[in-house]
C-alpha cells in the first residue's frame, strides 16, 4: 500500500493514499530545550551555528511543545507557527512567506532552545512510534526508503530510537507488518504524516500525547495555508 507513495498539495491527502487508510494527522515535531549553557560549551566561535545531534537531544534535551511556543512567541495558532517555521527555512516563498511571523518566532528563541528537526521524525518521537507499533502486535518495524524503493525490517525489541534515527533515510516511511499505521516523513516540514486504517485516531493521538493537526477528507499537505 505504501511503496511508491508521494504526497503532493494538488489533492486531499486521503485521496492520494491507498483506500485502506481512513484517517491521517500531522504530528508536530517538538522544539528542543538543551541544558543551560550547553550552546556556549559547544561553540568555538561566536558566529558558529550549533545544533545538537540525536544522541545529545535524547540524553540531554527536553521536548518543548508547540503550545508552549505559541504562548512564548505571541503567535496565535498552530497555522501561524507552521508558517513561521517554514518561512524561516525558506520553504515558503513570495506571497506564502510570512516574514513577520518568522521574526516573532525568532525573537522567542532563547539561548539553548532550538527549532524542531525538519524533514523527518525526531528522535523524541521515534520512541512513541515504536511503542504504537509494538502495541498493535507488530514484532518488526518496516522502514521504506521512498527514494530508493528499498524496504528494511528491524526487530522492535532489538532496536532503539537512536539506532532507528541514525539509519533513517532522508525520505522514509515507518510502518508495521500489516501497514495498519504508517509514519511518513515530509520534506521541508516540521511534521510527520501519520496514516491509519482506523476511522478515528483522536483517541490514539491523545493517548500518546502527540500534538497534532487531525486531517479530514479535504485536508491537503498545505493545511497551514488554509483556515483551521
Amino acid at each position: 500500500m505504501l511503496d511508491g507513495v508521494w504526497i503532493d498539495n494538488e489533492s486531499p491527502i486521503l485521496e492520494q493514499v491507498s483506500k485502506e487508510f481512513n484517517s491521517a494527522a500531522f504530528l508536530f515535531h517538538p522544539f528542543v530545550q538543551m541544558p543551560n549553557g550547553w550552546t556556549a560549551s559547544k561553540k568555538q566561535h561566536s558566529y558558529q551555528h550549533i545544533y545538537p545531534n540525536d544522541e545529545e537531544i535524547l540524553h540531554l534535551g527536553k521536548p518543548v511543545t508547540w503550545n508552549h511556543m505559541l504562548d512564548k512567541s505571541g503567535l496565535s495558532s498552530r497555522k501561524e507557527l507552521a508558517l513561521a517555521l517554514m518561512t524561516s527555512i525558506g520553504a515558503l516563498m513570495g506571497k506564502y512567506a510570512k516574514d513577520d511571523l518568522a521574526e516573532m518566532l525568532r525573537k522567542s528563541i532563547e539561548t539553548d532552545l532550538y527549532y524542531p528537526g525538519e524533514d523527518r521524525a525526531t528522535v523524541f518521537m521515534l520512541s512513541s512510534f515504536l511503542n504504537v507499533l509494538a502495541f498493535i502486535g507488530s514484532k518488526k518495524v518496516y522502514i521504506i526508503d521512498q527514494f530508493l524503493g528499498e524496504n528494511t525490517k528491524v526487530n522492535i525489541e532489538e532496536t532503539t530510537p537512536l539506532e532507528i534515527s541514525s539509519s533513517l533515510p532522508f525520505a522514509s516511511i515507518l510502518t508495521d507488518e500489516n501497514e495498519q499505521y504508517a509514519f511518513m516523513s515530509m520534506y521541508d516540514s516540521f511534521t510527520t504524516l501519520f496514516l491509519s486504517t482506523e476511522k478515528d485516531i483522536n483517541h490514539l493521538v491523545q493517548a500518546m500525547n502527540w500534538e497534532a493537526f487531525i486531517c479530514d477528507k479535504n485536508t491537503h499537505v498545505g493545511w497551514f495555508l488554509r483556515d483551521e
